[in-house]
């Protein structure tokens, strides 16, 4: 018990007092005052608008499809960094201090790096999705399974990366102006550090990645049809540009700025990082909580829609039920060689081995466009 003690003492410092329930230096009562408001804001938003996103899906069955299933994930994902993690955090500012004791701060620093872990891989593996349908087929009667396979292997990737501070492997602890708990970025064990490193590059670096190697194939695949027929696709393109522009830089200000503070506490000189330097970035983090339900999901052809239904701005005559929330689809054929008389844009082309790009159907319903071809880009995918 006595190690514990001790451990949770160390977890205390940046040269700062050992007793949890004095103030950190370094942040006024001012200051704390408004880190709070901040945090409420953020608090608010965030579960008002990842709670509509749940009432949508409990409200309209057309929704609840295999492709929407991730973003279920990710605003169940955001809702439970509101309840469990954000509130805390909160009320602890409100106090100045960090009102969780060891357990608590435990406990805060978990659930808060495993459920922002799995919003942030449920991201990456949205843009795949998203990228696939374009450039592989996919078989419908899979779908179902694949997207529970997604949402499920979010959780235990994120567990494979949280529980290890639990065990031994590095530690959770109080972090920035004292009013939140992180991972212990400021150890210079071995171990501490090596976790630190592996957490960045697989939690942070390859999501990144892999979003902007997806979202960039999307965009040269609609860049591709547009030259084949620039009136109908230039709008839908300059949608997708904006909507890949908007999703990659919103996360970037969303984590990279803790990713680099976090680094630079842990391999920077000691106090290269004070305790207010942490504050940003770590508002920038929890305010992912506020922009995922709006990027991914208000600007989202079908959840808007039924966005307008739920809260009743669509007209009497024009609000016929579910009819509206349906999703159309836009099938892409890229880089497909045509080896017999192939339709593309309602003409037959000839035998050919050149690459084309086809634009099909674009007011299609999902279910007949599926049938038609494999490859797509669905409307509810894409926003």
């Amino acid at each position: 018990m006595s190690e514990m003690s001790t451990s949770w003492t160390a977890n205390l410092s940046f040269g700062a007092s050992t007793d949890p329930h004095e103030p950190r230096p370094g942040l006024s009562r001012t200051g704390h005052t408004i880190v709070a408001v901040f945090l409420g804001f953020i608090l608010a938003f965030g579960f008002l608008n990842n709670l509509i996103v749940l009432v949508l899906f409990c409200k309209f069955k057309t929704l609840r499809n295999p492709v929407n299933m991730l973003l279920l994930n990710i605003s169940a994902s955001d809702m439970l960094v509101c309840i469990s993690g954000t509130t805390l955090s909160f009320a602890s500012n409100i106090h100045g201090r960090w009102i969780g004791g060891e357990y608590g701060c435990m406990w805060y620093g978990f659930v808060n790096s495993c459920f922002g872990i799995v919003s942030l891989i449920s991201l990456a593996i949205l843009s795949y999705e998203r990228y696939s349908t374009i450039t592989l087929g996919n078989k419908r009667g899979s779908d179902y399974q694949k997207a529970l396979l997604a949402v499920g292997g979010s959780w235990l990737y994120s567990l494979i990366w949280t529980v290890p501070p639990l065990i031994g492997w590095s530690s959770y602890g109080i972090e920035g102006a004292g009013t939140s708990c992180s991972v212990r970025w400021t150890s210079e064990s071995a171990e501490s550090v090596s976790y630190i490193i592996c957490l960045f590059i697989f939690c942070l670096v390859i999501p990144v990645m892999v979003m902007i190697y997806c979202y960039g194939r999307l965009l040269y695949a609609v860049k591709q049809v547009g030259k084949i027929r620039k009136n109908a696709a230039r709008k839908r393109e300059y949608h997708v540009l904006f909507m890949v522009i908007t999703t990659i830089i919103c996360y970037l200000i969303c984590w990279m700025p803790y990713g680099v503070i976090a680094l630079l506490a842990t391999f920077g000189s000691p106090g290269a990082v004070s305790p207010v330097a942490y504050i940003i970035p770590s508002i920038l983090a929890k305010s992912s909580t506020v922009c995922n339900p709006i990027i991914y999901i208000l600007m989202n052809k079908q959840f808007y829609k039924c966005f307008l239904l739920l809260f009743h701005c669509y007209p009497p005559s024009a609000a016929d039920g579910e009819s509206l929330c349906q999703s159309k689809v836009t099938v892409i054929q890229l880089n497909q060689k045509v080896d017999s008389g192939a339709t593309c844009n309602n003409q037959v082309l000839p035998e050919t081995d050149e690459q084309v790009a086809c634009l099909r159907s674009p007011e299609s319903n999902v279910e007949t466009a599926s049938e038609d071809t494999p490859q797509m880009l669905k409307e509810n995918s894409l926003g």
